[in-house]
C-alpha cells in the first residue's frame, strides 16, 4: 500500500494532488502544529496585476501549544473577499461557469477550524479531479508517542504500508535506513510542474489548484501527471 502525509493547506497548489494522486491512502496530517506564514491557510491566485495571497485569518494566540486541528478560524469576512477575488480574477476563464456554484455553495458554509476548512476543501478538490485516493485524518488514527520521522514511520507501520511517499524536502530529515529496516520503501516527490493555459500574460507556476481548474477543468488531471512520476509506475 502506498501511503503519503501531508498537513491541510488551503487551496493547495498542483503537486498537492498529484502527491495524493500518487498514494493509495493519504493521511491529512492534522496533529502536528500550525506554522505561520506556510501554506495552511494561505495560496497564491493569478490576477492581472500579478500573483496575489488569499489567507484564511486564524488566532494565533497558543498556536505553539496546539494541532492544526485545534486552530480557530479568527472571523467569516474572508469568505466574501476569496470569492469576489475569484469571480473578479476568473470570470473570464473558460470553466468559470462549470465551477462558479461549487464556489458559491462552498463559500456559503462556516467553519470554525481552519483544519476543518482544509478537509472540507480538499474532499471538493479529489471529486472535481476524480481522485479516489482514501483520505485518513491523522486524529482519528492511534495516539502515537513518536515524534517527526519516528511518527511518520510508526503511521506507514500502522498503516501497514510498503511504500511511502515524501516531500522532496525528506531527502533532509527522514531516516531511510528506519525504514529500510521495516521493508517499507521511499519515493522522494520530484515534481515537475507543468504548463497550461492561464489568463493574464505569460505562465506562472505554483498557483493554487483553483487557478488549473478554471482555466483547464477536466483537462486538469491529466496536466497535473504530465511529465511526472504516476501511481502505476510506483507500483511496477
Amino acid at each position: 500500500m502506498i501511503l503519503s502525509i501531508h498537513q491541510p493547506a488551503y487551496s493547495p497548489w498542483l503537486g498537492y494532488f498529484h502527491k495524493i494522486g500518487l498514494s493509495d491512502t493519504f493521511v491529512f496530517f492534522d496533529t502536528t502544529q500550525f506554522e505561520k506564514n506556510s501554506f495552511i491557510n494561505r495560496n497564491k491566485i493569478k490576477t492581472a496585476n500579478g500573483p496575489v495571497w488569499l489567507t484564511v485569518p486564524v488566532k494565533l494566540k497558543g498556536h505553539f501549544d496546539k494541532p492544526i486541528k485545534d486552530i480557530e478560524i479568527a472571523d467569516q469576512s474572508w469568505k466574501k473577499k476569496h470569492q469576489k477575488a475569484l469571480e473578479l480574477n476568473y470570470k473570464k476563464a473558460k470553466y468559470w461557469n462549470e465551477f462558479s456554484p461549487i464556489i458559491d455553495d462552498f463559500y456559503k458554509k462556516d467553519f470554525k477550524y481552519i483544519s476543518d476548512l482544509c478537509y472540507e476543501q480538499l474532499l471538493m478538490f479529489n471529486s472535481a479531479l476524480g481522485i479516489d485516493t482514501k483520505i485518513i485524518k491523522a486524529s482519528d488514527l492511534p495516539k502515537y508517542e513518536s515524534k517527526k520521522n519516528e511518527l511518520v514511520l510508526d503511521i506507514c507501520k500502522g498503516l501497514k504500508s510498503n511504500l511511502y511517499v515524501s516531500g522532496g524536502l525528506g531527502r533532509d530529515y527522514i531516516d531511510a535506513e528506519a525504514f529500510k529496516r521495516d521493508n517499507i520503501g521511499l519515493y522522494f516527490q520530484d515534481y515537475k510542474h507543468p504548463a497550461y493555459n492561464q489568463l493574464w500574460g505569460d505562465f506562472v507556476p505554483y498557483m493554487s489548484l483553483w487557478d488549473l481548474l478554471l482555466n483547464e477543468g477536466p483537462n486538469s488531471p491529466k496536466i497535473i501527471f504530465e511529465g511526472n512520476i504516476t501511481k502505476k509506475d510506483l507500483k511496477k
